[in-house]
């Protein structure tokens, strides 16, 4: 369990814009903002439909609105300007601000059709959400929806929210019931949802038209499905059942190699950067791993294995196809990954799974068998 006995609590939003390529974030200014958010959202009423407030009559009352909102430090609202025309197009706000317990939320989001669907959009979360983790220093991004607001409650999980739970007759809005969706980030989550909104809104994600090559949702998946077998994304919150697990299934390699295993070498207080942990369990407990670094012009498994008393059990081929899977997510044509060439019986076994033998590397300590697969369509 963490251990914060010496937390002293986040910051507050401090007004600040926030910079990214398609798109910037500034503090709400009627003044400045009003004109441009009221071209983009008028004749748009669909646009409040899940909100307490809206449609607006005309111009005038929107403006209104928005000046009795701009001076509020919770909700905090920063408008969305895109980066091509330098208009405003929409608001997003942090809100529920609980600084002593690193809690934070965003919502009261309405984004004009013009920015809804597009990099833009999904940039703008994370700008927010970069800034509450990494600048302001909270351990907990929430985000709440109305239940019933089906196209909400899917673009938190494309994000990489985790859903908690439904509270029953939550609020009263416009009249009316309101049943809410509740959904969160959290810190050591962070690092790997950071890296997928970077891969997704990196320009070699989109060909000449615009279009995504691989989608948002498919990088932040959380679970992946080889028959009945499911496995299981990972957080730093599992730093110490990660590293205990693979000291129990790689420390019999070492009498086999003559040297300490690679991935007991490791760092696991970095695991997470770059790389996706995926975990089988078997009542609870963790059975088996698979480490899967994107690169370049392959997908590599940095690590895939399992405890000697289950080995046999069909877990290290149900990695395998996972591994698969999340080649052909990602849009690679090919597996990479390394063993040792002492240890026989696994290259033995890749070789039997389609894997071929590219490079053999002479280290001081130990020889390297680098292999691939090159995947079929």
């Amino acid at each position: 369990m963490t251990d914060l006995s010496h937390w002293t609590g986040a910051k507050v939003p401090d007004g600040r814009v926030l910079s990214g390529r398609t798109c910037r974030l500034e503090r709400l200014d009627p003044a400045r903002h009003g004109d441009d958010l009221w071209a983009a959202v008028q004749n748009h009423d669909q646009l409040w439909d899940y909100l307490g407030y809206g449609p607006f009559a005309d111009g005038a009352v929107f403006r209104a609105w928005l000046d009795s909102r701009a001076p509020l430090s919770d909700p905090y609202a920063y408008v969305v300007i895109d980066s091509q025309s330098d208009r405003a197009l929409g608001v997003a706000t942090l809100m529920e601000i609980r600084p002593a317990m690193g809690v934070i939320e965003v919502g009261h989001i309405f984004f004009s059709p013009e920015l809804q669907r597009t990099p833009a959009a999904t940039e703008a979360i994370y700008l927010l959400a970069r800034h509450a983790f990494e600048d302001l220093g909270y351990r907990r991004f929430e985000w709440k929806c109305n239940a019933a607001n089906a196209p909400s409650r899917r673009a938190a999980l494309r994000f990489g929210f985790v859903y908690e739970g439904t509270f029953r007759q939550h609020m009263i809005v416009k009249g009316k019931s309101r049943d809410t969706a509740w959904f969160s980030i959290t810190d050591n989550e962070w690092p790997y949802i950071e890296q997928a909104f970077s891969r997704w809104l990196a320009p070699g994600n989109f060909d000449a038209r615009g279009a995504q090559k691989i989608a948002l949702s498919a990088i932040n998946q959380r679970e992946i499905s080889v028959g009945s077998l499911v496995l299981t994304r990972m957080t730093g919150a599992d730093r110490d059942a990660i590293e205990a697990f693979q000291e129990a299934a790689y420390a019999r390699n070492r009498a086999i190699l003559g040297a300490e295993p690679l991935p007991l070498k490791w760092d696991y207080g970095t695991i997470f950067l770059g790389t996706e942990v995926w975990g089988v369990h078997d009542k609870d407990a963790l059975v088996g791993l698979l480490i899967l670094r994107p690169g370049d012009d392959a997908l590599r498994i940095e690590s895939v294995a399992t405890l000697p008393q289950v080995q046999g059990g069909g877990y290290g081929n149900a990695m395998l196809n996972a591994a698969e899977f999340r080649a052909r997510d990602w849009g690679f044509a090919a597996i990479r990954l390394l063993t040792g060439e002492k240890l026989t019986q696994n290259v033995e076994w890749y070789l039997r799974k389609g894997f071929h033998v590219e490079t053999l590397e002479r280290l001081p300590d130990r020889s390297i068998v680098h292999m691939i697969k090159h995947l079929r369509d």
